[in-house]
């Protein structure tokens, strides 16, 4: 990676070691929260029928060369198979990229394909559609690329982008991501807490103070969030005390998270696998699924 990336990361990784006092304080007060079900629904045109045949083929997933904003000038983007024959909007989910991944949009795009949700797409073993309350869900998902680390702002480029090119039920914004991407998708969700139905940040580096998990408190923006104690780079007492203060403000759902014991910085494989069913026996795809955002815009 350029020195210069790598400086920043060391320098911000170096939050690090506070982390033994903060997790032998946070052990006692941390509690997995139950998963509560939101009934709104989002609006679809009725009158195709092929709106409520279910997927059965994998989602297409195909490189796009656009200038979103300065940081963003590629991205994959995974329609459903069906995307063309019907004229429902579907939900979206934005996943967001580690700092080994940027790249510049175009030649390092591949990058993505290594990990998680792109790399699941790539491989045709990414579920074409999730039953969730009754109804299939298929989603579209927009795997952009970064070429420094993300603001908030470049996130919200990305979704505004993706809402003005495909149809998307804006009530299901839904954003992910693995390390440098877990910590955007805190980021985004402390900066636009009212534009997403719910975020699942993986191994996330970001290390927000009290007041801005306030901010995501106060939408009750439902919160899912994984980590490995044994993470050598990106400490798990980040993700502890980010939900700790998340939940201090008691927001419906309370914020959750999942910490396995082993697996070093890696929580993104497991994670992703749609067969890791950690949550009253659903997968992070079906947990967001239960969620809508109805002042999503």
């Amino acid at each position: 990676m350029p020195e210069n990336q790598s400086s920043v990361l060391k320098s911000e990784f170096t939050m690090k070691t506070y982390t033994g006092t903060l997790s032998v304080l946070l052990a006692g007060a941390l509690l997995f929260s139950s998963c509560k079900k939101d009934n709104a629904n989002g609006a679809n045109d009725t009158n195709n029928t092929n709106n409520d045949i279910a997927e059965t083929l994998p989602a297409v997933q195909t490189a796009v060369t656009a200038d979103v904003n300065a940081n963003i000038s590629g991205f994959y983007k995974a329609l459903p198979a069906r995307y063309d024959s019907t004229t429902k909007k579907y939900p979206l989910l934005i996943f967001l990229h580690g700092l080994g991944e940027l790249g510049n949009g175009v030649s390092n795009l591949p990058n993505l394909l290594n990990n998680a949700v792109p790399r699941l797409l790539n491989q045709k073993k990414f579920p074409a559609q999730f039953t969730v309350g009754g109804k299939n869900f298929s989603f579209i998902v927009i795997n952009p690329q970064f070429k420094a680390w993300p603001a908030p702002a470049d996130v919200n480029s990305m979704v505004n982008y993706a809402i003005q090119h495909y149809r998307i039920d804006t009530t299901r914004i839904y954003v992910s991501g693995l390390s440098m991407g877990g910590g955007a998708t805190w980021d985004y969700a402390i900066a636009y807490p009212n534009r997403i139905a719910a975020i699942v940040p993986i191994s996330g580096a970001s290390w927000p103070s009290q007041a801005q998990c306030g901010n995501m408190a106060s939408t009750n923006l439902p919160i899912w969030a994984f980590h490995n104690d044994d993470d050598g780079t990106v400490s798990s007492a980040t993700t502890k005390s980010t939900v700790y203060f998340t939940n201090t403000f008691k927001p419906t759902p309370a914020a959750q998270m999942t910490i396995w014991p082993t697996g070093g910085h890696d929580a993104w494989t497991k994670a992703c696998n749609p067969a890791t069913k950690e949550c009253n026996g659903m997968n992070m795809y079906e947990w967001m699924l239960q969620y809508t955002r109805t002042a999503a815009k």
